[in-house]
């Protein structure tokens, strides 16, 4: 009896520990397993503007959401010099500027990563107008940067010059984007898309055009501008529209050009929208030299005879002449009609203003959003002042863009108040804004998060505490164990039975 115990509990002690022991292996394999995110991915956009070039790094996890990146901007750099489109006559020039911002580049992203990162280049207005102007100076431009990536570590994936709705739509992405109208995270920290949240519109003034991109109150009505975008997989038909020589440079120029035609003398010009006391002396080629100018170009067009431009500091004035830059007969009195004849819906919710808009306002001592009023008072204060008292109120003094922020303001005033229609109860609405966090405000991000569209997401990997080999190898062996214990123990079951009726039948017949 005691030999057939004795075999009965050692298996018995076996089977419950290898089935103890099958149960703590594939928990602690299902628990301990650690995800490891595949790291991240880096893009680079090259936003080629027409006054400069600025490069921007983007960063995103490699595995996405509903097909479109979590990305965000971790490094901004300005290349020196002018815009891409100044190089016309000397495209070869390009690389040099281009060389420092790159370096930054390089040290930013991981060196393994650097072939599989993606290098975009997108240029804006600048280049739109020379292509219109000379369009071999434009592809040689193209073409030098193109060589020059060629022999860069990084994944060029071309320079293309973008049209004026494409960048109205990247900017309007790029800002709700970073508003978090597109997504947000939940409770358990996962990203969602935000319940009835409204996008905002996106208002943007660069040096050669100006956009206006904006969801309107009847998105089916069919205006021409409305294109369809798609981001974490919705929908969105947004109303965008682009105003070729409506950028600040390209209006300022317009301008001059205007009073060198009104003025009696063509070397003295008296300019109300420059600081009183302020003179400079400016070539021909300057101002009527761009596509922009054409129409107001003097019979006697020498393009290196000097013009002296005398500022008088005249708000009243200035705004009279800003106002000729604008043909607002063109839409006889139809309501959805901008300036120039151009078909728009009415202007509806919030707006962010940024570039040039940002910087203005920035200069005129005015922040966020405020009212009208208040603009209109800023502005009619900051333009009666004399050259000499405003180098003592800005606080990054530049010749070039001090002299012009008066025109500035009044450009945008007339741009936003009798261009789109804002008034005093929906002026409001529109917040000045330079960027969100660390992320500037530029069609750049959005362009980069189509493009991640794109973009193959990886999986994430899995690491587990064992290799399936040992893993399964274990379990195999365990549960063998088990089996065997259990096979054991019915057999010493048969067994002691059997032995059992065995010494009953014995009793019965042993006589008496």
């Amino acid at each position: 009896r005691m030999l057939t115990r004795t075999p009965s509990v050692i298996a018995q002690v076996f089977l419950l520990l290898s089935i103890v022991l099958v149960i703590a292996i594939a928990v602690i394999q299902i628990n301990q397993q650690q995800i490891l995110s595949p790291g991240l991915k880096y893009g680079i956009v090259f936003d080629a503007g027409s006054s400069r070039t600025t490069v921007y790094v983007y960063e995103w996890p490699a595995e996405k959401e509903n097909d479109t990146g979590v990305v965000s901007q971790t490094f901004q750099c300005n290349v020196k010099g002018p815009g891409i489109s100044s190089y016309e006559s000397n495209p070869g020039a390009l690389a040099k500027p281009f060389d420092d911002c790159l370096t930054k580049v390089k040290e930013r992203i991981p060196v393994h990563l650097h072939k599989t990162t993606s290098v975009y280049l997108g240029a804006t207005a600048g280049m739109r107008l020379l292509r219109l102007q000379n369009e071999t100076a434009a592809s040689e431009v193209l073409a030098s940067i193109q060589n020059y990536f060629r022999a860069q570590p990084f994944e060029f994936r071309g320079a293309q010059i973008i049209t004026g709705p494409e960048e109205g739509v990247y900017g309007w992405i790029t800002a709700n984007y970073l508003m978090g109208n597109f997504l947000e995270r939940n409770l358990w920290r996962t990203w969602v898309h935000p319940y009835r949240k409204e996008t905002m519109g996106a208002l943007d003034l660069g040096g050669a055009s100006t956009q206006i991109s904006f969801i309107p109150e009847d998105s089916r009505e069919n205006f021409n501008s409305t294109l369809q975008v798609k981001l974490y997989g919705y929908n969105y038909n947004v109303y965008t529209h682009s105003f070729q020589c409506y950028g600040r440079d390209e209006a300022e120029k317009r301008l001059l050009a205007l009073l060198l035609q009104k003025s009696n003398s063509s070397s003295d010009v008296y300019n109300p929208c420059y600081p009183q006391n302020y003179n400079t002396a400016l070539t021909m080629k300057y101002f009527s030299g761009s596509l922009c100018t054409q129409a107001l170009r003097p019979a006697n067009y020498y393009p290196n005879q000097l013009v002296n431009f005398h500022g008088t500091g005249d708000p009243g004035l200035c705004q009279e002449m800003v106002s000729l830059l604008f043909n607002l007969t063109a839409c006889r009195g139809r309501e959805d009609c901008l300036f120039n004849g151009t078909h728009q819906p009415k202007v509806k919710g919030n707006f962010v203003a940024f570039s040039g808009f940002y910087y203005t306002i920035n200069a005129l001592n005015l922040s966020g959003h405020f009212s009208l009023a208040d603009f209109n008072s800023s502005m009619w204060f900051f333009c009666s002042q004399s050259w000499a008292q405003l180098q003592f109120m800005l606080p990054n003094f530049e010749e070039l863009y001090a002299r012009s922020y008066c025109f500035s303001a009044h450009f945008i005033y007339y741009l936003l108040v009798h261009g789109y229609n804002f008034d005093a109860e929906t002026w409001p609405q529109i917040h000045f804004q330079k960027e969100v966090g660390n992320s500037s405000i530029a069609w750049s991000l959005g362009y980069m998060l189509s493009l991640t569209n794109m973009i193959p997401a990886e999986g994430k990997l899995i690491q587990l505490p064992l290799k399936p080999s040992l893993f399964a190898g274990l379990l195999i062996f365990l549960t063998a164990t088990a089996l065997l214990c259990l096979l054991f123990l019915v057999y010493l079951c048969i067994v002691s039975r059997h032995q059992k009726n065995m010494s009953r039948v014995e009793h019965v017949f042993i006589p008496e």
